[in-house]
């Protein structure tokens, strides 16, 4: 299945499209429990499969594919926004988030805020591979969400990637997780999910 639909019992007539890494799909642990407390806190929500991950059930996106999947989320986003009345945010977890953001810089007023999860803000053990092309055309607010021991970037450096963006952005670390926001040694997953539904909410 490609789509996954959280209907709230109490709509407050927002949407969010939520979409997965590049080893992952849309059942990934940390999807499912924002899903839920998203859901509970009134939006509906739709966890979508890449068109990569639609087309096999394991392995990373091929080359050349990209634009592909961001047309899949474009197609995704105006799916929910179909079904809604309010605002419609946009949310991705690594490769899914790059891709988010990517499509929402270059259409602004696609989404109405981003939140990105585990950025990958670059490949590990090559630093100098910064893929910041396109932030300072990113309109959309934005929520950035990391761990302090993610290979893919520090929070630091999250910190100056986010100066680049020209609208208002926040940060919210996690002590101790890695690329996987739900596998934090010190804290319950359910936890950290139920901090980052918090934490969007109001920044939204």
């Amino acid at each position: 299945m490609s789509e996954h639909l959280h209907r709230p019992r109490s709509p407050s007539g927002d949407g969010l499209v939520l979409t997965h890494g590049a080893g992952g799909n849309a059942n990934a642990p940390l999807l499912l429990a924002l899903a839920e407390g998203f859901a509970a806190g009134g939006l509906t929500v739709l966890r979508y499969d890449l068109p990569y991950r639609q087309e096999r059930p394991t392995g990373p996106p091929r080359p050349g594919g990209a634009a592909k999947d961001r047309e899949g989320l474009r197609s995704a986003v105006a799916s929910i926004r179909a079904s809604v009345t309010g605002h419609v945010f946009l949310g991705g977890q690594s490769y899914g988030g790059r891709q988010a953001s990517m499509l929402a810089a270059s259409q602004p007023g696609l989404a109405d805020a981003l939140l990105l999860l585990s950025y990958p803000l670059r490949p590990p053990r090559r630093g100098s591979e910064l893929r910041t092309a396109h932030l300072p055309d990113l309109r959309t607010p934005t929520l950035f969400v990391h761990g302090s021991r993610d290979p893919f970037g520090s929070p630091e450096d999250i910190e100056a990637a986010r100066r680049l963006i020209p609208v208002r952005t926040a940060l919210v670390a996690v002590p101790g997780a890695g690329h996987d926001l739900f596998r934090a040694p010190s804290r319950a997953g359910a936890d950290i999910a139920a901090e980052i539904v918090s934490k969007f909410l109001q920044f939204v």
